[in-house]
């Protein structure tokens, strides 16, 4: 179809509507040093030259600084495989699954991440994922709420400062009263998090009884790597585990794609929002995978569905289950190993700064330095380290903490490397 254009009376007609004189009143929000001056394009070049070009560019990239850097995202190693896989045409430009007989290699790589995901958390059924962590805070809120029909969410202490203020962004114009706390009475749920945001590590099982007892229910979120060590939510005795999955394979990309992780028991998963794939056999005998236990009005018709979500997000699911794949459990149980002794070891070489966490860690600790943890951050990025994150930065901390994360991509020379620079820049 033709365009055709708007004529000045329309547009004048448009601003007025929406009560401002002209069209650069509309960008009056955006401070005049970051307003696009011209475009600047440069004349037109064979591929030849533009490869050239851009590869002149890509030279003067600077080495990345070795990172310790957590607060619910981490510098892990992906196996090349991940990517080899991922990456093939049939996974990469997959889209919905929504006709079963043209999406079976999709449709099954869901079911095989529902059943990784299920032995992961030890609990009974898992969902096709969710869009990140803080988004699966909010539909595990969403679904006690569903399940008890009570509006109160209590959000432990534990919980990332983060995912707390996407769980009240999304809940903005829900009848949902959040507060602090771990008192389950009249509550849908009690939110807890394991290992914590400045994480030390705890066990909640006391709390699932308390939990029971008072109607509500437990929801833990959990990292998943730490569970090669730890403690499953199953085990705690959770009702619905969520998690931020990036630590699955996922490369740290500026905030995402990520990966929403989200398992339940089996009394609740008629409440769990997100698709769900199944196994089943045709008459003939042959096995075959379908979205179940929803139908297509979840994701068309607004005013029936449970949740919002609705693009796919398998390709990152894929991108996990291939992870956990290749590391199995003994690998899985290898990686948290070395996340951990690693993390210890530095801990160890921080003496001269107070350790803030009142019980064990994993990978990720906080410690008070004796100057601005910001301005220490700034000084060490300045050499190629990324110290971690500042706790002022996200309400939970004051100005000289700082949350350290340690993976087992950190090799000896760069934890005894931190510690040095930490010690000479703090203390000086």
């Amino acid at each position: 179809m033709s365009w055709i254009p708007a004529t000045d009376a329309d547009r004048q007609e448009m601003l007025e509507v929406i009560g401002v004189d002209s069209i650069d009143d509309l960008f009056t929000s955006i401070p005049p040093s970051l307003r696009m001056k011209g475009w600047n394009m440069p004349p037109g070049m064979s591929e030849m030259n533009v490869r050239r070009h851009l590869s002149e560019l890509a030279a003067r990239n600077q080495a990345g600084a070795v990172s310790f850097l957590g607060g619910g995202y981490y510098d892990h190693y992906i196996p090349a495989a991940v990517d080899a896989l991922s990456s093939r045409s049939e996974f990469y430009t997959a889209y919905t699954p929504y006709q079963p007989e043209c999406s079976q290699g999709t449709l099954q790589s869901i079911y095989e991440y529902q059943s990784v995901m299920c032995r992961l958390t030890g609990l009974d059924y898992a969902n096709a994922s969710l869009y990140d962590g803080g988004t699966a805070v909010f539909e595990a809120a969403m679904m006690a709420m569903r399940i008890t029909r009570r509006r109160r969410i209590v959000v432990h202490k534990s919980v990332n400062p983060r995912y707390r203020e996407m769980l009240a962004t999304h809940s903005a114009h829900v009848d949902a009263e959040i507060v602090n706390g771990k008192d389950p009475k009249d509550a849908a749920c009690v939110i807890v998090q394991n290992p914590g945001f400045l994480g030390t590590v705890r066990d909640f099982g006391y709390l699932s009884e308390r939990c029971r007892a008072a109607g509500a229910l437990l929801v833990v979120v959990f990292y998943p790597i730490s569970l090669g060590l730890l403690k499953t939510p199953g085990e705690m005795g959770a009702d619905i585990s969520v998690a931020e999955g990036q630590s699955l394979g996922l490369p740290l990309g500026f905030g995402g794609p990520y990966l929403g992780v989200m398992t339940v028991r089996k009394e609740h998963v008629r409440k769990m929002p997100g698709r769900i794939a199944g196994m089943t056999y045709d008459r003939e005998g042959r096995r075959g995978f379908v979205l179940t236990l929803q139908a297509r009005e979840q994701h068309i018709r607004r005013e029936k569905a449970m949740s919002n979500i609705c693009s796919n997000q398998a390709l990152c699911a894929l991108r996990a289950l291939i992870y956990l794949s290749l590391l199995g459990p003994s690998g899985l149980r290898e990686v948290a190993a070395a996340c951990h002794a690693k993390a210890e070891h530095l801990k160890q070489q921080l003496a001269f700064a107070e350790t803030l966490n009142n019980g064990p860690t994993f990978n990720e600790f906080a410690v008070r330095l004796k100057k601005d943890a910001r301005q220490v951050v700034r000084i060490l990025l300045q050499r190629g380290i990324h110290a971690g994150l500042p706790l002022a930065d996200v309400g939970a901390g004051e100005a000289n903490d700082l949350l350290i994360a340690v993976t087992e991509k950190r090799t000896r020379a760069e934890l005894d490397a931190l510690a040095q620079a930490l010690e000479e820049v703090s203390c000086s």
